[in-house]
């Protein structure tokens, strides 16, 4: 698969500040997180990608199109931004018929685009109220509908969940997976909240000081992730140990009846009640659990 987005040597650098450390990555999921703590180059990317800021070193490919290209690009790009942009006084449909003649399409579609793509993110019947009356959650949804008028191959989201309360954040992604499953676009999701990268990505891409710290397919990386078991037995626990070793686990003895546990992928769960059976051992907690994307962040920050 070609990437969506190729990062070849990529570097960033406002004034005497490098911002970027030549990034080197192929994105090609469907579905891309990106994230980092504050001051990663999250935001600098993101703005690099759209052609706002220079590279210093390097370059970046989109679709296999070099972003020093942008007359090129910007039809294919829909940017839903962090802060809002909005003219208040503007209504709704104005608003993003403008937005979707600036990104090249003709007058007429675009007011016909702006009217459906108001109602299929749930503002049909306020597309004709000001821009300045909505609420924090229409004004999320309106962003969306300006970034999406158009037709964009590439998506990009920056926090689209930001201050939402838990309805609203729901619909927000509800629509970023119906997005990702149905159309044709893919997408670029830049959050501080893990849970909504977990919840919508097929792959991230974590910054930490403005280089790569980690790199994955989430679903492979899920898969390949080690599970972590820890049990407490009751009674004589003497070759319990080995006999888990050598179906493949890697076990610590921690304590009297405590044992740790690193569980091959393959490991059928079973296999520990019937050596314990075997023994006459009593399992008296079990505790099992894979890796979840806030497990491979904290790796990642503390690499």
């Amino acid at each position: 698969m070609d990437p969506v987005i190729e990062l070849a040597g990529l570097s960033v650098r406002f004034g005497k500040r490098e911002i970027l450390h030549s990034l080197r990555v192929a994105l090609s999921g469907r579905t891309i997180g990106l994230l980092g703590p504050n001051g990663a180059g999250k935001s600098t990317l993101i703005q690099t990608l759209l052609g706002f800021c220079p590279a210093s070193e390097g370059t970046a490919k989109i679709f296999g199109q070099d972003i020093h290209q942008q007359a090129g690009l910007r039809s294919l790009i829909g940017y839903m931004p962090e802060n809002d942009s909005f003219i208040a006084g503007m209504t709704a449909v104005a608003f993003v018929r403008m937005m979707g003649e600036l990104s090249g399409l003709p007058h007429e579609a675009a007011l016909e685009r702006a009217h459906e793509v108001l109602f299929y993110v749930g503002l049909g019947e306020a597309r004709y109220r000001t821009l300045g009356t909505y609420s924090l959650g229409m004004k999320q949804l309106a962003k969306l509908a300006q970034a999406i008028v158009h037709g964009p191959r590439l998506l990009i989201l920056d926090e689209p969940t930001n201050g939402l309360d838990p309805p609203a954040r729901l619909r927000m992604i509800r629509l970023i997976k119906e997005m990702k499953e149905t159309g044709t676009m893919h997408l670029v999701l830049c959050s501080h909240l893990l849970r909504d990268v977990e919840e919508t990505c097929e792959e991230v891409l974590i910054l930490k000081q403005g280089r790569v710290v980690h790199h994955a397919n989430l679903e492979e990386e899920r898969k390949a992730n080690k599970r972590f078991v820890e049990l407490e037995t009751v009674g004589d626990d003497a070759g319990f140990a080995a006999a888990l070793s050598a179906q493949g686990c890697e076990c610590v003895v921690a304590g009297v009846g405590r044992l740790k546990m690193v569980v091959p992928l393959e490991f059928e769960m079973k296999e520990i009640y019937r050596l314990a059976a075997e023994r006459d051992l009593q399992l008296r907690r079990l505790n099992y659990r894979r890796d979840t994307l806030e497990d491979i962040f904290l790796k990642a920050m503390e690499n």
